[in-house]
């Protein structure tokens, strides 16, 4: 007896992320919202609206990130800020939420297609939006294409979570 697939949000939580919500696909992509209300109210949508099909289980996988050495004190001071906004909103909701570093979502992606993703920076993020564009017929750009894949990887995380 198989079970309803849980319905997956991927955030890429940064002020330039994006949020993916998979119910039977990419069904709804957001651009990051500037505010923590803007945020609360996609979020609490995605969960009670129904933009979700069938009320079903929801599981959020974010990417666990952290500031760089390099960055500003203030700028390393907001981005910290808006991590512990998405967690506090998801936390209040009551959604399960999963952290995945980037190099664990990406190096699903690299063995998937057995490629090696470039190291500068702008020329993998072109790599990956041409991978999340083979699991939408939505738009992808550069600030949505890793919500997405982070999205269709939590979607292949709980399908194997639900075969054991």
């Amino acid at each position: 007896m198989s079970k309803k697939n849980k319905t997956i949000i991927g955030i890429d939580p940064g002020k330039s992320g994006a949020i993916a919500l998979w119910d039977e696909g990419i069904d709804k992509v957001f651009k990051c919202p500037a505010n923590v209300d803007g945020m609360s109210i996609i979020i609490h949508n995605l969960k009670n609206n129904g933009w979700v099909g069938g009320g079903g289980d929801i599981v959020a996988y974010i990417e666990r990130v952290h500031a760089f050495p390099t960055d500003g004190r203030s700028s390393a001071f907001k981005f910290g800020v808006n991590y512990g906004q998405w967690l506090g909103i998801l936390s209040t909701l009551n959604i399960e939420t999963v952290l995945v570093t980037p190099q664990k979502w990406m190096k699903y992606w690299k063995e998937k297609f057995n490629i090696k993703l470039p190291k500068d920076k702008q020329q993998r993020k072109r790599k990956l939006k041409e991978i999340a564009a083979q699991y939408t017929d939505k738009k992808v750009t550069l600030y949505n294409a890793d919500a997405i894949l982070i999205a269709v990887y939590g979607f292949m995380e709980q399908t194997k979570k639900r075969r054991t």
